[in-house]
């Protein structure tokens, strides 16, 4: 069946059937989409597939990064079996299982004929034949070049699309030139954009610890930038393109290529090799270190090399650009709601000094009550911060989850008996001891169960219900709170994860559910919603059921008990 696997990035293995959903299947970040990534380079709603006909069409949503179709950016096109779309960092393969039956159907072997009918073999080879010198010595030598030059481009080609590290880019380039060419010395210069002079990025000795100074020909790096070509000279100093510089004759150099970094929109840089090997050697050896095939593949490479340093320079500064525009937001929106605390403190203060004035203790604690309340209000909002702002392992450690709960709705019981709200919690005695992170569990079942609450607020009968489930077939532990107030559509329970994105309007920070989820994937786990309009929400926390020895559970089915 039509399908769609995640082969790289944090979702790899998840597969994603087409059949199983009718009209477009989006692709994102947001928990809304049909497949939802954890990538923090893929858009919330970034790319979509969809059924037309017999085939399935992907196409691009206006994402920040664009989709990739088997390297190549699309807008729209129709998926063939094997394709590769790339979302950020993520690759997904799209597989139409049993499209091919009927051409494999029609493949027959046909029955042993008379001797004088059919084919006839005319040579037979061993495996081993397969490495054996070809007979015309000319072709054989063009032969292993070309293979030989493949593979270097092949290798360059990996090199540069597996780091977006410039430094490491250059590296891994001056790698593959020597251990392709016997050069003793070789770096990498690229052009700084602002001043347009070459800056020294990346160089290598084919002595290791014996480096000296590096003496590079400001002439034949002029006519490499000024012309765009590549060039090889063999003791340059007879070379007549050169004839108007000294600086070619007081290096010493007897052999040197240099290239350009020629990118898309203009030279980013040079590669350049040379050797010293003696004259008199040279002229022993009786032919030349660099030839015109080096020169040519040279080229070739730091074309590549030019794509790549352009490539991973746009998207360095389209990474800076969403960082800028992600604190901005994340500014605006924190003042806003710092501001509406501080005046709710102001607005409190301005009591108590009242109260104490005029000695009037039940104005000082109605004021106190409210710069409390706020007091509470900011410590909240810096610890969810700080829980989304650094990515953390959980400090899982035998905790005990029913008394957690129980402590959570006992703090919270002020609240809803001020808002006139039941909470129904029973302890359950069959939960063991679990193997979690209490601090962080704590604070992200707070949370959920905080808004529950403010959603019943002015609800008749408001009501939330907590229940705590140790499921030991599934392996996994629920925390389940429902509420019955006005409930959510399909549109609003795919936004309220995203970050200060709330339903509770100037009220509510937007960052609650946002940590709460993923504190639950710290752990493992996730948070699942549904939810009725106009009759309530259920939000389920579950993580994996680890006991607090670290070690496998043991069920005991006869009283329905898990222990380790």
């Amino acid at each position: 069946m039509p399908s769609l696997f995640v082969i790289q990035g944090r979702n790899r293995g998840t597969r994603y059937d087409l059949t199983s959903h009718e009209g477009a299947m989006s692709i994102g970040r947001e928990a809304g989409n049909f497949v939802q990534l954890d990538d923090n380079e893929v858009s919330r709603r970034h790319a979509e597939v969809r059924r037309v006909g017999d085939s399935f069409v992907v196409g691009d949503l206006k994402s920040s990064n664009g989709t990739w179709l088997n390297s190549r950016k699309i807008e729209r096109a129709e998926l063939a079996s094997g394709d590769q779309i790339q979302v950020g960092r993520t690759i997904l393969v799209y597989s139409r299982d049993g499209e091919d039956v009927p051409a494999v159907n029609q493949v027959d072997i046909v029955p042993a004929a008379n001797a004088g009918e059919g084919s006839r073999i005319v040579r037979t080879a061993r495996d081993a034949e397969g490495g054996d010198q070809l007979p015309d010595d000319t072709q054989n030598r063009w032969l292993a070049r070309a293979r030989s030059n493949l593979q270097v481009m092949y290798r360059t080609s990996l090199a540069v699309s597996h780091t977006l590290d410039i430094d490491e880019l250059l590296g891994r380039i001056l790698h593959l030139v020597f251990e392709w060419i016997e050069a003793d010395r070789g770096c990498i210069m690229l052009l700084d954009p602002e001043s347009k002079q070459l800056r020294t990025k990346a160089r290598r000795d084919r002595r290791m610890g014996q480096a000296t100074s590096m003496a590079i020909s400001r002439t034949i790096l002029d006519y490499v930038l000024d012309r765009g070509e590549g060039v090889i000279t063999s003791d340059a100093q007879d070379d007549d393109r050169f004839s108007g510089g000294h600086s070619v004759v007081r290096t010493g150099v007897r052999e040197a290529i240099c290239v350009p970094m020629q990118g898309r929109y203009g030279t980013v840089g040079v590669i350049y090799v040379d050797t010293t090997v003696p004259l008199g050697d040279a002229i022993e050896g009786g032919q030349r270190q660099f030839t015109d095939e080096h020169l040519k593949l040279l080229i070739a490479i730091g074309h590549q090399a030019a794509l790549a340093v352009e490539d991973t320079t746009y998207y360095s500064a389209m990474v800076q650009s969403e960082r800028l525009a992600a604190v901005g937001q994340t500014i605006a929106t924190l003042s806003h709601h710092i501001k509406n605390i501080l005046q709710g403190i102001r607005g409190g203060s301005y009591l108590v000094d009242m109260g104490l004035e005029n000695e009037d203790l039940a104005v000082v604690r109605k004021g106190w009550d409210i710069v409390n309340r706020n007091q509470n209000k900011i410590s909240s909002l810096v610890m969810d911060m700080l829980s989304f702002s650094k990515e953390r392992e959980p400090d899982p450690v035998p905790s005990d989850l029913v008394a957690l709960v129980a402590d959570i709705v006992e703090t919270v019981q002020q609240r809803a008996a001020e808002i006139g709200a039941t909470i129904a919690w029973n302890p359950p005695d069959d939960i063991p001891q679990l193997l979690f992170d209490p601090e962080a569990l704590s604070r992200a079942i707070l949370n959920v169960v905080t808004n529950a609450l403010d959603a019943v607020e002015d609800r008749p009968n408001a009501a939330v219900t907590i229940q705590v489930v140790c499921d030991t077939v599934a392996q996994r532990v629920s925390v389940t709170v429902n509420d019955n107030g006005e409930g959510m559509t399909p549109e609003t329970i795919a936004e309220i994860f995203n970050l200060f994105v709330s339903t509770k309007g100037a009220r509510g920070t937007g960052l609650g559910l946002t940590v709460s989820r993923k504190i639950l994937r710290e752990h493992g786990g996730d948070i699942r919603v549904t939810s009725v309009p106009g009759e309530g929400s259920t939000f389920v926390l579950e993580f994996p059921l680890r006991t607090g020895d670290g070690g496998q559970t043991v069920s005991d089915p006869e009283n329905n008990i898990t222990r380790p």
